[in-house]
């Protein structure tokens, strides 16, 4: 396998992908704004206080819709050139260092494995990937690019890049680095939590 580290992976959800149910939670969520404080101001009791954590708790989750819906439509311009859509490339970038079976696919994007299946299928219609036997699952196949496939993600190199050098200059290395960070320690206590006890991971509503 030809080396992987430097194809540009996607950077969002594809619409056709039902990735989770975040607008059955927006209620919940106490339509708290980017602007509810200003600098340093958090409430009369600090990050402790219960009222300051939810409306942080909102804002972190308001802010990743935001930034999936921003990277959804940077995608799809990116992947429009090499004949993709976002989802399809997003597929494909899942695969691209090793085949993977379908679930698993989705277990590591978070999204449905039935989404994962009706793409996954679009794909190898396309020829731009094929299934091939799992030596650890006779049933479920893995799912790897063809040299088209990766020929396709190839050609959104020039943009991707372009993408990461102006993020980079807006944001600057370390800032982009931090938040890189932040986001996986983010997912990682998320996860935490939910295998903890799922069922205290939805959020609640806001108190009045």
């Amino acid at each position: 396998m030809r080396e992987a580290t430097h194809e540009p992976l996607p950077v969002g959800g594809g619409a056709d992908l039902d990735q989770s149910d975040h607008g059955d939670h927006l209620d919940g969520l106490g339509g708290i704004g980017a602007g509810e404080f200003g600098a340093g101001e958090f409430g009369d009791g600090g990050f402790g206080d219960a009222r300051t954590q939810q409306d942080l708790l909102s804002r972190t989750a308001l802010g990743v819709f935001r930034l999936n819906g921003q990277f959804l439509a940077i995608s799809e311009e990116l992947a429009k050139p090499a004949g993709l859509t976002a989802a399809w490339w997003q597929v494909l970038g899942a695969v691209l260092r090793e085949p993977l079976p379908v679930a698993g696919i989705a277990r590591s994007m978070g999204i449905t494995r039935q989404s994962v299946q009706r793409i996954a299928d679009l794909l190898v219609a396309k020829g731009l990937a094929e299934y091939a036997p799992n030596p650890a699952h006779r049933r479920a196949k893995l799912l790897r690019p063809t040299e088209e496939g990766r020929s396709a993600v190839d050609r959104i190199g020039p943009g991707h890049a372009a993408l990461a050098a102006r993020l980079t200059a807006e944001l600057g290395d370390a800032a982009l680095a931090e938040t890189v960070r932040t986001l996986e320690r983010l997912a990682t206590a998320l996860d935490a939590l939910e295998s903890a006890a799922p069922a205290a991971t939805v959020p609640g509503p806001a108190p009045e």
